[in-house]
């Protein structure tokens, strides 16, 4: 039997993009409607544009590169930007076709989460990478390891978190931020 992978491409029940340099050289109608915008507003486009903030690009693009040339592949939850501005909790997982240069081309897949887990607070990028880790359950020194801060910081944001979620603990904190608030 004959596959169609262009067809089988564009009918993904996620969003799908090739990259090469961290820029969408190909993506499906999925990741399109998924961010509202066309393929031609995305392609050749650097992935900085579905972030909140260029930010949280470079320092997820630097955090990613270890892992993409020790495992081949990287997935996680996140925030991301929709072209509206909107944002919306999206688990990314992509492999590297190049493990020695990772981000040089690799396949991506796009899962949006906001049915789930909407965004109701307003975050910082900070606030949101540490949300996004707390989520893994990872405890502060952890995070403060993966965010290159110290844990006393990490403690600073996850307090700034609660009262945002007014939040009693970090378990009724992970709720709410699982149930959007």
């Amino acid at each position: 039997m004959d596959v169609d992978y262009r067809l089988a491409f564009n009918m993904a029940p996620v969003g799908l993009c090739l990259s090469r340099n961290r820029a969408i050289v190909d993506c499906n109608q999925q990741l399109c409607d998924m961010f509202g915008a066309p393929r031609e507003a995305l392609n050749g486009q650097s992935f900085q544009v579905l972030y909140p903030s260029a930010d949280e690009y470079e320092r997820l693009g630097a955090r990613m590169l270890p892992i993409l040339n020790t495992k081949g592949h990287y997935a996680d939850d996140r925030i991301m930007k929709r072209a509206n501005g909107d944002l919306f909790w999206c688990h990314v997982s992509g492999r590297a076709l190049n493990r020695e240069a990772p981000h040089e081309s690799g396949i991506w897949a796009f899962e949006d989460l906001s049915a789930q887990r909407p965004v109701k607070a307003e975050l910082t990028a900070r606030e949101r990478e540490v949300a996004a880790r707390l989520l893994d359950g990872m405890t502060s020194k952890e995070i403060g390891k993966s965010l290159l801060i110290s844990h006393r910081t990490v403690e600073i944001y996850r307090a700034r978190l609660m009262r945002k979620y007014k939040a009693n603990t970090t378990a009724d904190l992970v709720h709410k931020l699982m149930a959007g608030g």
